[in-house]
């Protein structure tokens, strides 16, 4: 069991192996989005405390095997007479005894594997923390990502305000539109302003968020990327599969294996406490020589063997522990099941929000197309004086919130995306 927990813990040592989404790969700009963010999980894995508590807490659990595993200490008794204890071959100075208790063959090795199964789950909880770590930072860089693009989809349309603005006094000057279409222009940038300086305070809020979750100063620098683009998701068959296997290959349910098995030990442990422990000393005596006589052998120590043999007679407290470990066994196969079931739930609703976002995705690029034709549509007939200027506005209204509902559904996607990586971690872990 110890070669194997050595095993065990160089393959899965390093914090980012077998990273990557298996379903849905994003590429952001240029290559900066997998560096930037890789660069982010790989700073949260080494200094986040809550992983570091959770694999300073698998640590700890190695320290268990050597502890149950080894023999009780040895009892050593040194007695010393004030008067002395006569025998036939001369008066009894001193006694030293030795012994060494050995519990029921097999004892040791179930404590020492009862030790090494808790310590792998515990192992497998530090994999689930970080998981659900590298998930909490892919949403938050999301987030990010998502105010970001936002300041900077209001940026260029406070650009096409302005030249709506001098679009709208120049027919103004010409006598052929009203003022109000300036002043209305004025009022909308106004509001714009507003909005963008609303989501720059929100941004640094985030990104200072995002660097306390990654165990950073709150302005340490973040690099976001500037566009995001999404591959079809592949191998549903294999998320059925998995589906189908119960998420068996997931650290969650693997610590829920190992504690099931480690209790199974332990109950191995409770039936073996049960039955006698063989003591093995040796008692030695100093005897002084006599002087009222020479018998033979005449001041000879003497060397006893001894054996010692416990009596388990008391049964209760075996049995109950026996017991406990059965309960315990039982209640983890339920919390197994009941996180299966949830995790199913949650897969089942991160199947839809990706799928909701991809359609979405689609219409509003479909929206995007047909919108901006129409309003370069309406810029020209107003322009000659055949269209009307609260159409125009309404229109890039209109594309204002197709944009920024697409740069949503990105987001959404991309954290859909990080759950699955989630439920799936351990696939191409090789």
């Amino acid at each position: 069991m110890k070669s194997f927990m050595k095993l065990f813990f160089i393959k899965f040592k390093s914090p980012l192996r077998g990273l990557g989404g298996f379903f849905l790969f994003f590429l952001w700009g240029l290559g900066g989005y997998a560096q930037d963010l890789d660069n982010y999980l790989q700073i949260a894995a080494d200094n986040n405390p809550e992983v570091q508590a959770a694999y300073t807490a698998f640590e700890a659990a190695l320290q268990q095997s050597p502890q149950v595993s080894s023999l009780p200490d040895p009892t050593f008794t040194v007695s010393a007479f004030g008067r002395m204890v006569e025998t036939r071959l001369g008066a009894q100075e001193a006694r030293f005894s030795l012994m060494q208790m050995f519990p029921w063959f097999g004892t040791l090795k179930a404590k020492a594997t009862a030790a090494d199964l808790m310590a792998e789950a515990k192992f497998q909880e530090y994999l689930d923390v970080r998981g659900n770590l590298f998930y909490d930072v892919k949403s938050a860089y999301a987030e990010i990502y998502q105010i970001s693009a936002t300041i900077q989809v209001k940026r260029e349309n406070l650009e096409i305000l302005d030249s709506y603005r001098q679009l709208a006094l120049r027919k103004f000057e010409a006598g052929s539109a009203p003022m109000v279409n300036v002043v209305k222009i004025d009022i909308e940038r106004e509001q714009v302003l507003t909005e963008i300086l609303l989501l720059e305070e929100e941004l640094q809020t985030r990104k200072k968020q995002f660097n306390f979750l990654i165990n950073r100063t709150g302005n340490a620098k973040i690099v976001v990327a500037d566009t995001l683009t999404i591959q079809q998701p592949l191998y549903d068959a294999e998320i059925s599969l998995q589906e189908e296997q119960n998420f068996e290959e997931h650290p969650a349910i693997i610590q829920f294996n190992r504690q099931a098995e480690a209790y199974e030990s332990q109950q191995v442990v409770a039936r073996k406490n049960g039955l006698p422990q063989i003591g093995i000393g040796v008692d030695y005596s100093v005897i002084s020589e006599r002087t009222d006589a020479n018998p033979v052998d005449n001041g000879q120590d003497a060397i006893m063997p001894m054996l010692s043999v416990s009596l388990p007679i008391f049964r209760k407290k075996y049995r109950a522990a026996q017991k406990e470990a059965e309960l315990m066994e039982t209640a983890v196969q339920q919390n197994k099941q009941a996180k299966i079931n949830k995790m199913k739930s949650e897969l089942e609703m991160t199947r839809y929000k990706l799928n909701k976002s991809q359609q979405l995705i689609a219409l509003y690029d479909r929206q995007l197309e047909s919108s901006e034709q129409a309003n370069k549509l309406q810029i020209s007939a107003f322009s000659n004086a055949t269209g009307d200027f609260e159409e125009v506005l309404q229109m890039n209204q209109d594309i204002l919130m197709l944009q920024l509902q697409k740069i949503e559904a990105l987001k959404d996607a991309f954290v859909a995306n990080a759950k699955l990586d989630y439920f799936f971690i351990n696939k191409n872990r090789d």
